[in-house]
């Protein structure tokens, strides 16, 4: 397969975890959110699919990794001052060997809405939103994502991954010919000081246990920028373009 139907495979896979994921924002708040993430493996020496004890936790409740505060993904007065990141305002992104960064946009308001990552043969995309100080959104948007998803005929379980509790799913989407495939979706998330930050992961990530940790490792190195703005819980935190990049559609090495 070629690099470019690997990629257009890629793309598909992360539009339809969208529309799945616009759709449960859609039926709550109407507040801005997207895409998640796309993976169906465990760690080698581990099932594939566990059962995820974040089913039992209460919708308000947070849920991170116990490390994050040290490892990541960092709220901005966590992160090293000394690294030097990508500034994009409400995201930071580390720069690497072989990273490549694209903004996407909201049709019609042109409105930077995402951040997709191009990876060890995978795509990360990312998003960071307003929270509340002392409860969480992974639990409640989690639930609502499998309503989605179900909905569209997309299948689905849920387990416990490295960042706390995830979704791998089959999401409904359309070939390079036209014609209806499936594509493998896993959705993560984790709650952080006044912010929540999810993922999207296409590519060799699905497939390749090193990619899968390089990616991983990427959403870890993640910084949020909150502001101390007051914001509505599930709002965006604005995005911005550095000045490295053309312009939203551009794609830059960092």
């Amino acid at each position: 397969m070629s690099k470019r139907s690997e990629r257009k495979n890629e793309k598909a896979a992360l539009e339809a975890a969208a529309a799945a994921d616009t759709a449960a924002d859609d039926s709550s708040t109407g507040d801005a959110e997207s895409n998640d993430e796309l993976v169906v493996r465990g760690r080698a020496g581990s099932p594939a699919v566990n059962e995820s004890d974040g089913a039992d936790a209460a919708p308000d409740a947070k849920s991170a990794p116990e490390n994050r505060a040290a490892d990541g993904p960092f709220d901005a007065d966590e992160a090293n001052p000394a690294r030097p990141y990508v500034d994009l305002g409400g995201i930071k992104i580390l720069p690497r060997e072989g990273l490549q960064l694209r903004l996407e946009v909201e049709e019609g308001t042109q409105r930077v809405v995402a951040v997709g990552l191009d990876f060890a043969g995978s795509t990360l995309q990312v998003q960071a939103f307003a929270a509340p100080r002392s409860t969480g959104l992974w639990h409640d948007i989690r639930g609502q994502i499998k309503e989605q998803i179900s909905a569209q005929g997309g299948s689905l379980v849920e387990r416990d991954g490295v960042f706390g509790p995830e979704l791998v799913a089959e999401v409904p989407a359309a070939g390079l010919d036209g014609k209806p495939v499936a594509r493998l979706a896993r959705f993560v998330g984790v709650d952080g000081p006044r912010w929540f930050l999810r993922g999207v992961i296409a590519g060799d990530a699905m497939s390749s246990e090193d990619s899968q940790a390089a990616v991983e490792e990427l959403f870890r190195s993640v910084v949020v920028v909150r502001g101390q703005s007051p914001m509505p819980p599930r709002d965006l935190i604005p995005l911005s373009i550095p000045k490295t990049t053309a312009g939203p559609a551009a794609t830059t090495a960092i």
